[in-house]
């Protein structure tokens, strides 16, 4: 990346919503050339647009970031029940022993562990560390 378009970027995360005059303002880069780099973004690296929320205000207070090991025979399957959880914020593939990790957002710490205990029963998992989430500190400030 260029040093203009990691501006663009760093500017599109920090408010999505600018406009493009007042980002043509803080660059000096010209509207014409903003609209254009921004729609090539959009079509090539920019995945969603999303708000960031704050799930305690909503009355979810209980989240974790879980690492799971599962038998191999079983690994679809899991990914599958995971990607369906309605409490499933994100998942990840990894490695060093474990097979995912994900983050679980419950409105009790109640319901997570019986989440976490039915699927323990359902599915062959042979380890599991469970990190409960206290304080966000930063998030998603990458480029911004």
């Amino acid at each position: 990346m260029k040093k203009q378009d990691t501006l663009i970027v760093s500017l599109l995360r920090e408010n999505s919503r600018m406009s493009l005059t007042d980002m043509s303002r803080k660059t000096r880069i010209p509207i014409s050339t903003l609209y254009d780099k921004i729609k090539i973004y959009n079509e090539d690296f920019i995945t969603r647009h999303t708000a960031l929320v704050n799930f305690a205000q909503l009355g979810f207070s209980a989240r974790a970031r879980v690492l799971l090991k599962v038998k191999r025979t079983e690994l679809e399957k899991v990914k599958e029940h995971l990607v369906g959880s309605s409490a499933l914020n994100e998942l990840y593939k990894v490695n060093n022993g474990y097979d995912f990790m994900a983050e679980f957002i419950f409105k009790t710490m109640a319901e997570m562990e019986n989440y976490l205990g039915l699927l323990s029963d359902t599915f062959s998992v042979e380890k599991e560390e469970v990190f409960y989430i206290i304080d966000e500190l930063r998030r998603e400030q990458f480029l911004s």
